[in-house]
């Protein structure tokens, strides 16, 4: 157990530079795919860095996902006593995961609801809060997430869905993907339900109501000590 815990140490380290050549949930994906026998299948996953992406995708996905991101130390705690209070009155299960442990999961385990899964993203999560900064989190988590069925990362998505680069997508253009990510293989990017309609003006409005780009310079002040 020891080694296992150094090992996953010295890992997270290493991704805090090294770009993932793959993630867990896209090896699941490869499987899935091979077990329905279509083994021309491929994940479209090309890394960008931070710099390359538009910052409307950066700020769409905080927007999304997790508005207290460059506070938090990897759990929202009041959003997690929220969700839990709703769903013990409601069918319509609300999660509280942040970006950091959306991170931990897809990068590293597996999907489902298990203790043991959970203890292993709680493990990761701190780990990548305590080792990488804010904007490293971000940067991976812009990479690695789900956008389509197979399409993995803005700027896969960006080339897929709209024929640009991640650097070029416009504010509604990175809502509608932001939009699409609580279940990317339902929702379509490239022809938006109105439901996924709906939700892209409200993440708009909510990157509004948080002062745009110019909210992502707080995650400057919430780098780890070095």
């Amino acid at each position: 157990m020891l080694g296992a815990a150094a090992l996953s140490v010295l890992l997270v380290l290493l991704l805090r530079w090294v770009p993932p050549l793959t993630s867990a949930f896209m090896l699941a994906e490869r499987g899935s795919a091979l077990l329905e026998g279509n083994f021309e299948y491929r994940n479209d996953y090309r890394w960008v860095p931070l710099e390359r992406i538009s910052p409307h995708a950066a700020m769409a996905a905080i927007a999304a996902e997790d508005q207290q991101f460059p506070f938090h130390a990897g759990f929202d705690f009041e959003s997690i006593r929220k969700a839990v209070q709703h769903n013990a009155k409601s069918k319509r299960k609300r999660g509280a995961s942040t970006i950091s442990q959306q991170v931990a999961k897809n990068l590293f385990l597996w999907s489902g609801r298990s203790w043991a899964r959970k203890g292993l993203e709680v493990w990761f999560t701190v780990l990548i809060e305590t080792l990488w900064p804010k904007e490293r989190i971000l940067e991976v988590y812009l990479n690695i997430a789900e956008m389509g069925r197979g399409v993995f990362g803005v700027e896969a998505a960006a080339q897929r869905f709209y024929g640009k680069s991640a650097a070029r997508l416009t504010r509604r253009e990175a809502a509608t993907l932001a939009a699409v990510l609580p279940n990317p293989k339902r929702f379509k990017a490239a022809a938006p339900s109105p439901y996924v309609q709906r939700r892209r003006e409200t993440i708009m409005a909510q990157m509004r109501a948080l002062g745009g780009p110019g909210f992502l310079k707080q995650l400057d002040d919430a780098e780890p000590p070095r």
